[in-house]
């Protein structure tokens, strides 16, 4: 059975897409589309594994056959089911972080840099960039914009730390495609008249558009294009840091004022609403419904810090599409399990769960965090964790953020469709399967139950069967053809 939704594609195009219904929960899932023939079916698959104590981490586990049958617990492949893209996934170089990764001696950086950004056998390839449009919580010095005295922009500051690693990631990896979020406009713009906390002015909305407009240029002077924008990163926290709080209502007027000035300035630059948490997806439903005329705001952009990624779903049926923006890691309560519980948690929620709801990307938030958390300048209480931790002795430790990513990022392509798959719920052996452009195919799963579980994968008519430790993730990637 299919029902008739209309989606909207890069460029804001809206279009009918026939959907089918995806049955997803319990060990002995109900099948979903075609079952295939052995005709053109793959006979291996290669695994990489990381176990949840990191004695594994993102290592080849070498090669399984199709030549079992499908177990209780099968992932069923339908390559006929074809979802969202995937567009990319990474982390944000804040201040923070690149003034960590800029006091590394060279040879420390450049490897370090290429094995978060490289494509080749060192480098997980990580391709999307959130790039702060001024200060946030995480900075290396005082809280700043980019013109503080009204009349005097510039981004110089940016360019002594921030700039330098992103033109380094960009010469490894020329197809990182970054977006810019603002934490707070200029404080003269704002009813607060700080850059903690307060609204934007309404008589301030065009010198805002203006102001991001000539952000965009600015960045795009030093080589680094930003392809997408938010306009106000989490939109219902005022904070004691640089933040604003804005409604529904006042984005998707705002958007319109940023939209004219793109237009006028000849800017492609896509706009995302919202950039907040999981829990409240009528605030860019609403704005999306108020700018649906407006092809550059192609949809919304979500954090993890309340709610559930289904809600993301509701934007999918709606038609709109769905980036995946911030999360961050924090230590657990016992700081020795930090690694295991944080790759269960974000692999189970931000890669699986989040995907399957129809989301794009998968963004943590800092790239590189020092061993206390930072520099940082409020909340973390637990210790923010980044991708990788860079130590006041120089010493460089990948967390589990970087095998999360890296077992997606290293084998799934911008530009890969999310296929059908079944798949059991939450706490249990969860996946999402993506094709890529030339075919491959690639199944991402987790094992988030507390025991080592057998299950099967099938597609095309055969199937594989392997066992995955508790807490462990595991790539399989395959060819069908």
């Amino acid at each position: 059975m299919s029902t008739t939704i209309l989606r909207r594609f890069p460029g804001g195009r809206r279009v009918a897409v026939a959907t089918g219904v995806l049955a997803l929960l319990g060990t002995g899932v109900g099948l979903v589309g075609t079952t295939g023939t052995a005709q053109g079916a793959p006979t291996t698959a290669q695994v990489w594994i990381t176990t949840s104590d990191g004695g594994s981490a993102l290592a080849p586990a070498g090669e399984v056959s199709f030549d079992g049958a499908p177990q209780s617990v099968d992932i069923r492949v339908d390559a006929g089911q074809r979802e969202q893209p995937f567009t990319g996934a990474g982390a944000s170089v804040t201040e923070a972080s690149a003034h960590l990764i800029g006091e590394l001696p060279q040879a420390d950086r450049d490897a370090l840099l290429e094995s978060l950004f490289g494509t080749g056998d060192a480098g997980i390839g990580l391709n999307y960039l959130r790039q702060p449009l001024g200060s946030t919580d995480f900075n290396a010095g005082d809280f700043y914009t980019y013109e503080d005295t009204s009349g005097q922009f510039g981004i110089d500051r940016d360019r002594q730390e921030i700039i330098p690693v992103l033109r380094q990631a960009l010469a490894i990896n020329p197809d990182i495609r970054l977006m810019g979020s603002p934490w707070s406009p200029p404080a003269w713009m704002k009813t607060s008249g700080s850059l903690n906390g307060g609204t934007l002015r309404q008589e301030n909305y065009q010198d805002y558009a203006d102001y991001l407009v000539r952000a965009v240029q600015a960045y795009a002077g030093e080589g680094v294009e930003l392809t997408d924008l938010t306009v106000q990163n989490e939109p219902l926290f005022e904070t004691s840091y640089p933040s604003m709080g804005m409604s529904a209502a006042e984005q998707a007027e705002f958007l319109r004022v940023l939209d004219a000035a793109l237009t006028a300035a000849n800017l492609p630059t896509n706009l995302l609403a919202y950039d907040h948490n999981w829990d409240h997806p009528e605030y860019p439903l609403e704005v999306l419904a108020a700018t649906a005329d407006l092809d550059r705001v192609l949809g919304g952009a979500f954090h993890c810090y309340g709610g559930s990624p289904e809600a993301e779903a509701q934007l999918r049926d709606a038609g709109e599409r769905v980036f995946f923006t911030e999360c961050s890691g924090t230590d657990s309560a016992s700081p020795s399990q930090t690694f295991s519980d944080s790759l269960r948690w974000q692999a189970e929620n931000l890669v699986v769960r989040n995907l399957r709801s129809g989301d794009e990307t998968v963004l943590t938030w800092n790239l590189a965090l020092d061993e206390n958390g930072g520099p940082h300048q409020g909340h973390c209480d637990d210790r923010c964790n980044g991708v990788v931790e860079i130590a006041s002795d120089g010493t460089v430790t990948r967390g589990a953020e970087y095998y999360v990513l890296g077992h997606l990022t290293k084998f799934v392509d911008p530009g890969a469709v999310r296929v059908g798959s079944t798949s059991q719920g939450s706490g249990g052996v969860q996946n999402v399967v993506f094709e890529n452009p030339d075919g491959t195919r690639v199944a991402y799963v987790v094992n988030a139950s507390g025991t080592a579980q057998d299950f099967s994968i099938t597609d095309e008519g055969v199937s594989l069967g392997y066992t995955l430790p508790a807490g462990a993730v595991a790539t399989f990637t395959w060819n069908p053809a």
